[in-house]
C-alpha cells in the first residue's frame, strides 16, 4: 500500500520481467513521471542488464526481494503466463498494487481465486487490456448506445508471427502459456474489446480450434491452437462471430470489431487507428480521430492533434497512467481490472471446452 508518510504523490514502480512488453511496461511508467525503482528478472544477471535498458535503478536478486523491499508501490508483472498468479498473489499479500500481463492465470477458476484475493485485499489491479485506450474506441462505445438494439458482432484478431514451423516461442509451450494460446493471447483482448465496447457480455458460445503448424523446431510437437474460430450470443440477444489466428500471412497485429445496430453500423480496425467507420441506411463515413468532433469520453484520449497519427504506445501510456492514477486514489472510468481478467479467462476457458466437447457452452 502506499506509505502516507511519504510526503511525494510519486508512484514508485517495480517491474518482473525484462522482455519485450517489460521494455513496454518501463517505457510507460517513465513516460507518466513514474520512479521505477526496480527491476526482477529470470536472475541477478539478467535484472542488472536490464536496469540501463529499462531506466531503472536497482536490480533485486528475486521477485520477492523486490516485493517485500519497501521501495515499490506496484508491481508490473511482465513474466511468462504460468508465473502471472503466485507473483500477484504474493504481491497483493504484501499490501501492492499490482498491474499483471494477461492472461491474467492460465485457468479460469486461478484468476477468479486472483480477483477475489484484490477485492479482499483492497489494493489497485490493472490488466493491460490496452485497446480499451485507442480513442476512436472510446469513441465507438460512446456513439453505439444512440444506435439502439445490437442485431450482429463480427471481427478478428490475425495475425502471423508464428507462421512457419521455425518461429517458436514459450507461449506455444502449455506449460509457459496455458492450454488456450491464441485464443487466450489475443482472443481475450478480442472478448475484452466486445464486452467493453458494446456493455453486453457474452452468454453463450460455440467454438472451433485447429493446429495449423504440428510440429515447431523449438519444442516438437504443437499442442495448443494456432486458430480458432468461435460464434456467440449476448444477453441482449447479438449473434456474433469471431476468428482469431496467429498464422494468417501478412497480418501482423490486426484486431478488427464492427457492430451492426438498429439506426447505424460501426467498425474499428487497430491496424488502422485513426479512423472508426460508421455505416447508415443511406451512406457511410471514416470519422478521422480529430479532437475538434471527438466526444468527451474519446477526447480524453486524443492528446495529439488530428493528423498526427497515435498509436500502440500512447495506448499504453495512456493503460498506466489511468492504473497509476487509481493508486494514487484517483480512479478512471474504463480501467481493465482483475475482475475483467478473471472474465477474459472464463471465455477462453469455456471456448476451449467447447472445442474439446464440440458443443455450445454457457458462459
Amino acid at each position: 500500500m502506499l506509505d502516507i508518510r511519504r510526503q511525494s504523490t510519486e508512484v514508485r514502480a517495480g517491474i518482473v520481467g525484462t522482455g519485450f512488453i517489460g521494455r513496454i511496461h518501463a517505457r510507460a511508467a517513465r513516460q507518466i513521471g513514474a520512479r521505477l525503482v526496480g527491476i526482477a528478472g529470470a536472475d541477478l544477471a539478467n535484472a542488472t542488464e536490464a536496469v540501463q535498458a529499462l531506466g531503472a535503478e536497482k536490480a533485486f536478486e528475486t521477485v520477492t526481494e523486490l516485493i517485500t523491499s519497501g521501495l515499490i508501490d506496484v508491481l508490473h508483472i511482465c513474466t511468462p503466463n504460468h508465473l502471472h498468479a503466485p507473483i500477484a498473489l504474493e504481491a497483493m499479500e504484501a499490501g501492492l498494487a499490482v498491474i499483471c500481463e494477461k492472461p491474467l492465470a492460465t485457468d479460469a477458476p486461478t484468476a477468479q481465486l486472483m480477483a477475489e484475493r484484490a477485492k479482499n485485499a483492497g489494493v489497485l489491479t490493472a490488466v493491460p487490456f490496452v485497446y480499451r485506450f485507442h480513442p476512436m474506441v472510446r469513441e465507438a462505445r460512446e456513439r453505439l448506445t444512440a444506435l439502439g438494439r445490437v442485431s450482429l458482432i463480427q471481427g478478428s484478431y490475425l495475425q502471423d508471427w508464428l507462421l512457419e514451423s521455425t518461429d517458436d516461442n514459450w507461449r506455444v509451450d502449455p506449460k509457459q502459456g496455458g492450454p488456450g494460446r491464441t485464443i487466450g493471447d489475443i482472443g481475450s483482448h478480442w472478448f475484452d474489446l466486445v464486452e467493453f465496447v458494446t456493455g453486453d457480455r457474452i452468454t453463450k458460445l460455440c467454438a472451433q480450434t485447429s493446429v495449423f503448424v504440428p510440429e515447431r523446431a523449438g519444442s516438437g510437437p504443437v499442442l495448443t491452437e494456432d486458430l480458432a474460430t468461435v460464434q456467440f450470443i449476448t444477453a441482449s440477444g447479438a449473434l456474433g462471430t469471431v476468428a482469431v489466428s496467429q498464422v494468417a500471412p501478412g497480418r501482423k497485429n490486426r484486431l478488427f470489431l464492427e457492430v451492426s445496430a438498429a439506426t447505424g453500423s460501426l467498425a474499428f480496425d487497430q491496424e488502422n487507428p485513426e479512423q472508426l467507420w460508421l455505416g447508415g441506411r443511406t451512406g457511410s463515413q471514416a470519422l478521422v480521430r480529430d479532437p475538434l468532433s471527438l466526444s468527451e469520453a474519446a477526447l480524453r484520449y486524443s492528446p495529439l492533434p488530428a493528423g498526427h497519427p497515435q498509436g500502440f504506445h500512447d495506448c499504453f501510456d495512456a493503460f498506466v497512467a489511468d492504473a497509476h492514477a487509481a493508486i494514487g486514489k484517483d480512479p478512471r472510468e474504463g480501467l481493465p481490472t482483475f475482475e475483467d481478467g478473471a472474465r477474459a479467462a472464463h471465455l477462453t476457458d469455456a471456448a476451449l471446452r467447447s472445442a474439446r466437447e464440440g458443443r455450445w457452452i454457457e458462459c
